[in-house]
């Protein structure tokens, strides 16, 4: 098991700032564009990792320590962004983005003691019984998912305009 606590928030701290000095002052062009019908935009996105913050990462860490097994994570419903009429400019949801996630790593930097038993369990209900450290390991692989996915959605943009170079370019194979 590769997994550090401390490793984890490097990463989970470091996504606000990834996010705002790749999609800080981009055009709609770039924030709307997507890999087709029923895929993602990248606004879609951040607003998915929003969501995320607000509604699956730290309830499920708090049902794992406060309940354990004794009843099924909360759910999250991984399509609710998707509900949201509003649609506030990138600016103001990366904002929204970073202070969510200075909350919750200040809420993880909390629990973050000796007493902090990273093979605690509750059931997922889908999985079944995970282990928190398996929890908080997937919130990190998730940023980097979608960050990943952010990159090679704007990169598809101009897969048609690159000519011959798409060769070179392993983001456009995939």
């Amino acid at each position: 098991m590769h997994f550090k606590l401390s490793e984890a928030i490097e990463v989970l701290s470091s996504t606000p700032a990834a996010l705002q000095a790749f999609l800080s002052g981009l055009s709609e062009d770039w924030l709307k564009c997507n890999e087709g019908e029923g895929t993602w935009n990248v606004s879609e996105v951040v607003d998915h990792l929003i969501e995320g913050e607000k509604s699956n990462w730290i309830p499920r860490l708090e049902s794992i320590l406060y309940e354990g097994g004794s009843k099924p994570l909360p759910p999250f419903d991984r399509y609710a962004h998707l509900n949201e009429q509003l649609n506030p400019p990138i600016e103001q949801r990366l904002r929204e983005f970073k202070a969510l996630r200075m909350q919750n790593i200040d809420k993880i930097k909390a629990l973050a003691d000796p007493s902090l038993h990273l093979e605690r369990t509750g059931i997922h209900p889908e999985f079944g019984e995970v282990k928190l450290s398996e929890l908080l390991s997937t919130w990190v692989v998730h940023d980097l998912t979608h960050l990943s996915q952010i990159a090679r959605v704007m990169a598809n943009r101009y897969k048609a305009d690159v000519g011959p170079w798409v060769e070179y370019l392993g983001i456009l194979k995939k």
